[in-house]
């Protein structure tokens, strides 16, 4: 429910501030005295587009904030989904700058006007005569069957059922298109795979190849190196180690006399050791050369081999042919597979179509229990409010098709005269008929559902006074339940209001502006004497307007 309104610096409205109770709220006043403005900006608090031409002065900006009481709206969610605060007294601001652009916070959060909106529609239902559009939708009707017949529940479960159903239907499409296209690629993908396999790649066998292949092509010359080598080294007289072995004789002798001496006789050791190693590695190298053309031969067909993997695949190493064999195998797995999973999403969407249209049908048979009881509440307020020859045909036939509520189609047909045919409400209902049968709907929706504050923006126009007096006491029922608002020039719904405000016009300063009061019970009184008689009261005029009011 709506608790305070602010507005500044908006048409005729220079600085309004009021507050607005539970329970039934009037508002009265002349024609032109600016009802239109207050709720042009209460609109801009729902999410309308704001215009520059209403700020009323342009060189301020034009704020407007509201104060709702969010508690029993179960908006938890929403605040969580667009990044909010939630507070129970949730504060709506709208300004409108000087240059024409338009800004909007929800509890200090910067919105976008179309999540305002949204938030908007779960606060406030502005309804007047010329906005009966929403009855002729089937959206709307089905919400209306639904609140009877207890559907809230179910239609949970049926939203997830069916977005999971179609989850899997989403799945199961892209694998069977998957299929199609991966059974032209199968035997290619398969002949890689095999022709990679066979290959028998490793992690750093290239290196190790081409290191083999050059010993194994060069065998002679590194032969010839070796027993040249070893001939340095080994040679009588002259060969490395013998050298270095008279040298270290020699000042071994006389490493006593001096510690340079000593020194250097460590150092000609330490080199004779290294020489030693060294020469014992050559030994080795030349025991272990064999040349072995079969080898180099099969040596040579493996780095063959590789190459022109690297040149089919467009790659330079093992590494990356190691991977594409992986994404291959992965390929030719999901092929292989493919039936295996097809066949488990078919059974899977088997299970929650089951799931869904036993939902379905339970929802059917609560809407066909419903229909009845709707019908006959809808025609019994109808009688009240002029319409006794209204009556309505509402059919409801199962489908195959799952939409977003359920499977049925619904018609929701109507004929106002009697022995009349029906037809659909938008045909058949004039727009005063139209309204009528909207407040029913709404106070019967009351009963059963939590309903935004509603305000009804002169539906009683063009009823008689008996009419507009039952009018009256449906909304005055509807406000046990919720927030209701009636702006009206009917004295009979006027009187039935917890709270009666007045918007009028009042010249400061050599301007007009629009202002809005709450009426105490004498000035109420007034009010109402008014609206029966006129400007100049009449003793009549105001011992009906006590009568009403008592």
């Amino acid at each position: 429910m709506i608790t305070s309104l602010s507005i500044k610096n908006y048409a005729l409205i220079d600085n309004l501030q009021v507050n607005f109770n539970q329970g039934f709220s009037i508002i009265t006043g002349e024609t032109g005295a600016g009802k239109s403005i207050l709720l042009g900006g209460l609109s801009l608090i729902l999410g309308k587009r704001a215009d520059l031409a209403s700020i009323k002065d342009t060189s301020k900006k034009c704020i407007i904030e509201a104060v709702f009481d969010v508690t029993n709206y179960n908006l938890k969610s929403f605040f969580e989904t667009n990044d909010l605060d939630y507070e129970p007294q949730t504060i709506i601001r709208r300004e409108i700058l000087p240059t024409g652009k338009s800004r909007a916070f929800v509890n200090d959060s910067p919105v976008n006007l179309n999540s305002l909106h949204i938030l908007g529609e779960q606060l406030i239902d502005i309804h007047s005569q010329h906005e009966t559009l929403q009855l002729v939708d089937d959206s709307f009707q089905f919400e209306i069957i639904d609140a009877l017949a207890k559907n809230n529940s179910l239609l949970i479960d049926y939203t997830q059922q069916l977005k999971a159903y179609k989850s899997i239907q989403k799945d199961l499409e892209k694998l069977l298109n998957f299929k199609a296209e991966a059974i032209k690629e199968y035997d290619y993908h398969t002949f890689l795979l095999n022709e990679l396999n066979e290959a028998n790649l490793l992690e750093g066998e290239l290196e190790s190849l081409e290191e083999e292949y050059e010993t194994l092509n060069n065998i002679e010359e590194i032969r010839e190196s070796l027993s040249l080598s070893n001939k340095m080294f080994n040679e009588e007289e002259i060969g490395l180690l013998s050298i270095l072995t008279n040298l270290k004789n020699n000042f071994k002798k006389i490493s006593n006399y001096s510690n340079k001496y000593e020194n250097m006789f460590n150092r000609i050791e330490s080199s004779f050791i290294e020489l030693d190693d060294v020469f014992s590695e050559i030994e080795t190298f030349q025991e272990n050369l064999d040349a072995d053309p079969e080898r180099l031969e099969q040596v040579n067909t493996k780095l063959q081999n590789l190459n022109n993997l690297f040149k089919k695949h467009l790659v330079t190493s093992v590494t990356e042919l190691i991977q594409i064999k992986g994404e291959l195998a992965l390929k030719v797995s999901e092929t292989d597979n493919l039936d295996q999973n097809i066949q488990i999403k078919q059974n899977a969407l088997k299970a929650i179509e089951l799931e869904i249209n036993r939902t379905s049908e339970t929802i059917h048979k609560n809407r066909i229990q419903a229909i009845p009881i709707l019908i006959k509440q809808l025609e019994g307020i109808l009688i009240g409010l002029g319409m006794p020859n209204a009556k309505f045909k509402i059919d409801l036939s199962f489908s195959d098709m799952f939409y977003a509520n359920g499977k049925d189609n619904l018609s929701f047909m109507f004929s106002a005269n009697k022995g009349g045919q029906f037809n659909e409400l938008k045909k058949a209902a004039s727009g005063g008929e139209l309204s009528r049968i909207m407040l029913a709907i709404k106070s019967i929706l009351s009963k059963y559902k939590q309903l935004p504050t509603i305000m009804f923006d002169e539906i009683d126009s063009g009823v008689s006074g008996e009419i507009s007096n039952k009018m009256g006491q449906i909304m005055l029922q509807m406000s046990h339940d919720m927030q209701v608002f009636a702006i009206t020039h009917i004295p009979q719904i006027a009187a039935k209001g917890n709270t009666h405000f007045k918007v009028y016009k009042e010249d400061i300063n050599n301007l007009t502006v629009t202002n809005l009061k709450k009426l105490n019970h004498d000035e109420r009184l007034v009010e109402i004497a008014q609206m029966l008689g006129g400007i100049e009261i009449s003793n009549s005029a105001l011992a009906h307007a006590k009568q009403l009011l008592n």
